[in-house]
């Protein structure tokens, strides 16, 4: 059984598939329990708990065409292994927006249209949040990281063509599929907050706007104030962990 977060309520709720066997008026009412409406997660952060190649977070985005983007996010882990930090598929790539940490090369791997630039020297320190930002544009075809508000050279991966969806965008399980094909190896187990997606690049003073939460513009493809998810198994949301000085 999986379990779906309703805007109506904090609990988690029964997703229950259709079988032809069942009575056709108690499905329809779990499936209305369990649609997304925007939420206004401010001050809140998804817990992923535990390992598992099932939990994850939906993203619903209604733009299907991308020629530009920037993805912000803040997460916190001690995983001690290869781990996924965000997965946007498309039918012709799983990996047509990837954001990934490599564990052994010790390096954060931005993977655009299945092609992926390779950062490393990054102080990714364990149980502590961190900020990163990820900048792509597909006519010079350069991509670029900010972590914790420090920028990355840029670097070529892909250029000439768009993300054309229509775009499945999940937290917590890296897509081998289009919405699947996940590997309980590279889930991701711990929190995340302040999700952000734009369809165009920010300037450098507004992504240090969002690293020291200061006031920014929020993503008009992806809001963490307004934002329309669906949850997928066990996975919770908290008030963002906060460190007391």
């Amino acid at each position: 059984m999986l379990g779906c977060h309703s805007a109506d309520s904090p609990v988690m709720l029964p997703c229950i598939k259709s079988f032809p066997e069942m009575k056709l008026f108690p499905v329809l009412v779990m499936l209305t329990a369990c649609a997304a409406r925007p939420q206004d997660l401010s001050g809140k952060m998804f817990t992923f708990p535990l390992e598992s190649n099932t939990a994850h977070v939906r993203l619903n985005a209604s733009r299907l065409d991308f020629s530009s983007l920037t993805l912000c996010h803040r997460s916190f882990t001690d995983l001690k292994r290869d781990h996924v930090l965000f997965s946007l598929a498309t039918p012709v790539h799983s990996n047509d927006f990837l954001i990934f940490w490599d564990y052994t090369n010790k390096e954060i791997e931005p993977h655009i249209k299945n092609r992926k630039a390779e950062f490393g020297g990054r102080d990714y320190k364990p149980n502590m949040w961190h900020s990163i930002c990820t900048t792509w544009d597909s006519e010079s075809g350069l991509v670029q990281i900010w972590f914790n508000g420090l920028p990355s050279i840029r670097k070529f991966v892909s250029t000439g063509t768009n993300i054309v969806g229509p775009v499945i965008i999940i937290l917590g399980q890296e897509q081998d599929s289009h919405g699947g094909g996940f590997d309980l190896k590279q889930s991701f187990v711990g929190m995340m907050s302040d999700v952000h997606l734009w369809d165009h690049i920010l300037s450098s003073c507004e992504i240090q706007n969002y690293v020291d939460e200061l006031n920014f513009t929020p993503g008009n493809v992806l809001n963490w104030s307004a934002l329309e998810f669906e949850i997928i198994d066990r996975v919770l949301i908290e008030n963002k962990l906060m460190t007391c000085h």
